[in-house]
């Protein structure tokens, strides 16, 4: 009676580390570019329901420690290896999807008035997330402003502007006349030419360089 019992415990705990085992496998089985239901298949999705925006993203380790304007840019655009995050979805498609979770771009942003100009419009909320971080981080937590100021994107708006110059800026981090949102904290210039702060993404928070992430867009409440 004492083996029958024996073998019966010996039997489930190898059912277990079977199962465990194939849970194991079907994980690491997943593709790299799957995050947060987009992937390089499906780069955007759209929940009206929720209110989101989820863009397949990719992070760029050189600016971790070289400044940039850029936070997010679609990689064929002539800017995209210019970005912290670059980004799988064109410049058209993203405007279209913040349109349809209720966004209002502002469209207060020209090439003349851009230096003296914050830009205008719905407050977006960005937040990124990718496997293993274990919740969504917001977009000032893993990239730093060197003036300590929070970043405040807006929707912007300019497509015109954005299909004229075929830049792929989707998120820009001063006031722009041609990223489909903004940062309203500073207006043009202030990064490039007036030097009035750097922005950096923050190495000890972000996965390495080249993981793919899900950049999560939502209307600021």
């Amino acid at each position: 009676m004492k083996l029958k019992k024996l073998l019966s415990v010996f039997i489930a705990a190898g059912l277990v580390f079977t199962a465990a085992g194939c849970g194991s496998k079907s994980s690491s089985n997943e593709p790299a570019d799957f995050v947060a239901g987009v992937s390089l298949d499906k780069p955007l999705k759209v929940d009206k329901e929720a209110g989101t925006v989820t863009v397949l993203t990719k992070v760029n380790g050189k600016y971790f420690n070289e400044p940039t304007r850029h936070n997010s840019v679609e990689q064929s655009g002539t800017n995209g290896a210019k970005s912290v995050f670059t980004a799988y979805v064109k410049p058209e498609d993203f405007y279209n999807a913040l349109i349809e979770i209720g966004a209002k771009p502002g469209e207060n942003m020209t090439m003349n008035n851009a230096t003296t100009t914050h830009v205008e419009g719905t407050p977006i909320k960005v937040e990124v997330t990718w496997k293993g971080a274990g919740r969504n981080y917001d977009i000032n937590e893993v990239v730093k402003d060197s003036n300590g100021k929070q970043i405040n994107f807006r929707f912007g708006g300019n497509l015109a502007m954005a299909k004229e110059k075929n830049t792929g800026c989707l998120s820009c981090l001063d006031s722009c006349p041609v990223g489909i949102i903004s940062n309203d904290a500073y207006t043009y210039g202030a990064v490039e030419t007036r030097k009035e702060v750097k922005f950096t993404g923050i190495d000890n928070v972000l996965p390495e360089d080249g993981t793919y992430i899900a950049t999560i867009y939502s209307i600021k409440k």
